[in-house]
């Protein structure tokens, strides 16, 4: 626990954050609704929102390593507050698809500088410790931030104005903690032909997670917007999504260390397309809450499983690049999904959405079947650890087979100089010595006065 103790700044600006982030997945679906986007161009907005998260992953990396990790983060945080508040603003769809990709990138940067300084941090005795206690506050902090899109109607500003000054709140605990940041990022390959080879079994729950759960946060909100009464069940519907998924993550991993990933998978993604069909065809709103609660906990712990099945299949030296592979798959599975079922809700009605969820999931499961015998013995399994599917690269530092002696291989943490003093430096350099001189002049001055 002392380590978490060191980072209550960090986690303080965590919490803030994903406030912030939670709240603005559910808005901004609700928004366009409210704008008269169309169940297409609102899934495009989505798309995009993931596609800038793929960006994010591909270049903030080397934004960290320039500028050092407290003032990327204060400089992400400060460019996703003015694209919410443009948001606000704004009525075309195609600027709120353009807006949205800039959230998504910004966001997977603001990821990639908490998760980088959580593994700086942890050690091989608290290193599972620090990442749970992480996860379990992405998601609590998400299904608190829903309930804030109550706090004014939906068609005014205030909603973006609150959500602003939360996501620009959460730069202050970290600008001004006293705690050394970590050495710089360096950027990470992914090699998804490794994974596919390594576990297929990976690519398919990678692929499923992203596809599923990228509909929810595109379209979940919109549907729950019509098929219920009033915005406040709409919130408790998508918390009650993410308090299912929060809540089983770590059930169904204890079941996959000791029954197998492959068993654990297939009985995962039978369960979430029969999940989905129930939140389909929910006839009243308590039955529809539970459905969606259930729907949240078969479907967010899939990403997880997908991890720990390339854990299990790959090298300690393959593994960051193996689990970006994961994330990358994973995140395109959220920007194609969304288009294809927004369009399916715009022929049809609300509840083709979590129809396609289940035939998506009845899919995966013939792939998973066809799998079998292909799996890791669970005496060979690597420690289940818990992992939201909206986390950076950075997070696969941790991973639990690290060696023992990994705390005494680090080398002192410190911030990487800005561009501007790396300029400084360089003039100071090219600068004639005349300070010598100067105190020369001066002391020679000073005997003369005195004599």
């Amino acid at each position: 626990m002392a380590a978490l103790f060191t980072l209550t700044s960090l986690l303080l600006s965590v919490a803030l954050l994903l406030v912030g982030h939670g709240m603005q997945l559910t808005l901004l679906p609700l928004r366009a609704a409210a704008l008269g986007h169309t169940d297409l161009q609102i899934a495009l907005g989505g798309s995009a929102y993931f596609l800038g998260f793929i960006a994010g992953c591909l270049l903030v990396p080397r934004l960290i390593a320039r500028a050092g990790h407290i003032r990327s983060f204060a400089v992400l945080a400060s460019a996703m507050t003015s694209v919410l508040l443009v948001l606000g603003l704004s009525d075309p769809w195609w600027i709120w698809a353009a807006l949205r990709f800039g959230t998504g990138f910004f966001i997977c940067g603001l990821y990639s500088v908490i998760e980088s300084w959580l593994n700086d941090q942890a050690t091989e005795s608290n290193r599972g410790q620090v990442l749970s206690i992480y996860t379990f506050l992405v998601l609590v902090s998400m299904a608190v931030g829903q309930q804030l899109v109550n706090a004014s109607p939906i068609a005014s500003s205030t909603p973006f104005m609150v959500l602003a000054a939360i996501v620009a709140l959460s730069t202050i605990p970290v600008s001004m903690t006293r705690k050394l940041a970590p050495a710089p990022l360096e950027s990470t390959r992914t090699r998804i032909r490794l994974l596919l080879s390594r576990s297929p079994l990976a690519v398919t729950g990678a692929l499923l997670s992203g596809a599923v759960t990228g509909a929810f946060w595109t379209l979940g909100a919109v549907f729950a917007r019509r098929s219920l009464d009033s915005l406040a069940e709409t919130t408790l519907f998508m918390s009650a999504a993410i308090i299912g998924g929060a809540l089983m993550q770590y059930p169904f991993g204890w079941l996959s260390d000791r029954v197998g990933r492959q068993n654990t998978m297939l009985l995962l993604v039978c369960l979430a397309a029969l999940s989905s069909a129930s939140v389909a065809l929910a006839p009243s709103t308590e039955l529809l809450l539970a459905a969606i609660f259930f729907f949240g906990a078969t479907t967010m712990p899939i990403y997880a499983m997908s991890l720990a099945t390339a854990a299990d299949n790959s090298l300690r030296h393959e593994f960051v690049e193996v689990g970006t592979s994961v994330l990358l798959l994973n995140a395109m599975g959220a920007v194609l999904a969304p288009l294809a079922l927004g369009q399916l809700m715009e022929i049809g009605e609300p509840s083709w959405l979590f129809w396609g969820c289940s035939g998506l999931s009845v899919l995966a499961a013939v792939v998973v079947l066809s799998q079998r015998g292909r799996q890791v013995t669970v005496d060979d399994v690597v420690p289940f650890s818990a992992a939201a599917s909206d986390m950076a690269p950075t997070s696969f530092d941790m991973d639990p087979r690290a060696p023992e002696d990994a705390e005494g291989d680090l080398a002192p943490a410190e911030e990487a100089p800005s561009v501007l003093d790396e300029i400084d430096d360089k003039a100071a350099e090219a600068m004639p010595d005349t300070q010598g001189e100067s105190q020369e002049e001066f002391k020679t001055s000073d005997e003369n006065a005195l004599s």
